[in-house]
């Protein structure tokens, strides 16, 4: 394939890349919302490997080289744009010392629709109000190692797509359905409603001390996991909101020392998916 090298920082063929720290601001695109960025080989592998269309490829020579010497991956890259810089150009465009040393980017795909990722899937999880790019890409990277099928957005959500959401997940974010109840509904809790209706039993992760503990919540009256769960997780500090686990079937919480009121919400989503998995093995092993 034709590799071209750029010199010149201004030169517009790099502007996908261009002030990366404030790449989700792009009004010039749909949506005004960003392109998708991948960093490092093994991301920006999985990106080729997505939905999404890359546009651009970059990268420092070496880093390129060795990249697309894997046939596997030279056949994913085959037509799309692909230029070499040096370290300091790439800084330049960037807007600070991208050590990795490869990019690519990508346009957005159409989103997937609530009733399309949760048709066959068994394991979900919920998110309310997090808004926080780092815990949203740990939740998608915990998700994707522990069996859950989709992640679900309600409001106040930041954007899974940013760059660091994309980075903290590890490429995960770009594998792992998602949809949104946002635009489905004029009210996002209709499509809770939606979820029991398909099957599922909604279960609410909060530190209440009323609320039951988790290993008991995830199993039905005779000690068998539900079939299909939807673990609701709110976001650090105020949790979900009452209004949203008054919707949901039962409340859980994880056991803690005494003195610690909360864990990370990406820490407890684990903890509850581990248990989830836990409980469907054979024997509980």
């Amino acid at each position: 394939m034709i590799i071209t090298h750029i010199s010149d920082p201004t030169d517009p063929r790099l502007d996908d890349f261009r002030d990366l720290k404030h790449s989700d601001n792009r009004p010039d695109l749909p949506g005004g919302k960003g392109l998708v960025i991948a960093e490092g080989p093994l991301i920006v592998e999985r990106l080729l490997a997505s939905r999404y269309p890359v546009r651009t490829l970059v990268g420092f020579p070496a880093k390129l080289d060795k990249f697309l010497s894997q046939p596997h991956i030279a056949d994913l890259a085959a037509g799309i744009d692909t230029y070499s810089l040096d370290r300091e150009t790439l800084a330049q465009v960037a807007g600070y010392d991208m050590h990795r040393g490869l990019l690519a980017a990508a346009n957005r795909a159409p989103e997937l629709g609530l009733s399309e990722v949760i048709k066959t899937a068994t394991t979900v999880v919920v998110l309310e109000g997090v808004g926080d790019h780092e815990n949203i890409g740990s939740i998608f990277r915990n998700a994707a190692g522990l069996g859950v099928d989709a992640i679900l957005f309600g409001n106040g959500c930041a954007d899974p797509l940013y760059r660091r959401s994309v980075r903290v997940s590890m490429g995960h974010v770009l594998r792992l359905p998602h949809a949104s109840f946002e635009g489905k509904h004029t009210n996002w809790h209709y499509g809770l409603d939606q979820l029991k209706e398909s099957g599922f039993q909604l279960v609410s992760l909060t530190p209440h001390e009323d609320a039951v503990p988790l290993d008991q919540a995830l199993y039905d009256g005779n000690g068998v996991p539900y079939e299909k769960i939807a673990l609701l997780v709110g976001a650090e500090g105020p949790g979900l909101t009452e209004r949203t686990m008054r919707r949901t079937d039962i409340r859980a919480r994880i056991p803690m020392s005494a003195g610690t009121d909360s864990l990370n919400v990406a820490t407890a989503a684990a903890i509850a998916l581990y248990e989830r998995q836990r409980g469907r093995m054979p024997h509980g092993e």
